[in-house]
């Protein structure tokens, strides 16, 4: 079974340069990389719903929903590991409120867009997240391999169809 998840990106100026939150993941899946904020969705929750509690719970941030920007959708395979298979839906801000803040899950850092800490994330994250934090959107599936770390087959999705990914969780 795949589970649902959602990312939010935090994008702010600062000295002139675009710069993004992220977060080290201090354990659960992905311990160790930098990942963005967010976390799976809740029974009866919406991506969107998700995104704003996770981006509290991880990093002490008030999000309004109608300043999250969609940017997309990714299916995460792990045939070796079934249980870690994911759908995420790919969320970027320029607006919140309060000072991000270390949680249990997340020890966050700014970092400019020009020097992404792309060897110390997750391996599909060079082939997406510079477009995505850009402007642009994502719609692509990957598939790790055995050490459950390396994207060993990648492949566009085909167009969303209506807003089936703001369907509430069962």
């Amino acid at each position: 079974m795949v589970y649902r998840v959602c990312v939010t990106y935090l994008l702010r100026r600062h000295d002139g340069r675009t710069q993004v939150l992220l977060g080290r993941k201090k354990r659960g899946l992905g311990t160790g990389h930098h990942v963005g904020l967010g976390g799976k969705l809740e029974p009866g929750e919406t991506a969107l719903d998700a995104a704003v509690r996770e981006s509290h719970e991880e990093a002490g941030v008030v999000i309004r929903p109608e300043s999250l920007d969609r940017r997309g959708e990714l299916l995460y395979l792990f045939p070796h590991r079934e249980s870690w298979s994911q759908r995420s839906t790919v969320f970027v801000t320029t607006e919140w409120d309060g000072e991000p803040v270390e949680s249990d899950e997340l020890a966050p850092s700014w970092f400019d867009l020009e020097r992404l800490p792309l060897g110390e994330m997750w391996s599909d994250a060079a082939a997406w997240l510079p477009g995505v934090l850009a402007g642009g959107s994502v719609r692509h599936e990957f598939t790790f391999g055995a050490d459950l770390a390396s994207v060993v087959a990648d492949r566009p999705l085909p167009p969303r169809q209506g807003g089936a990914a703001d369907i509430p969780t069962p």
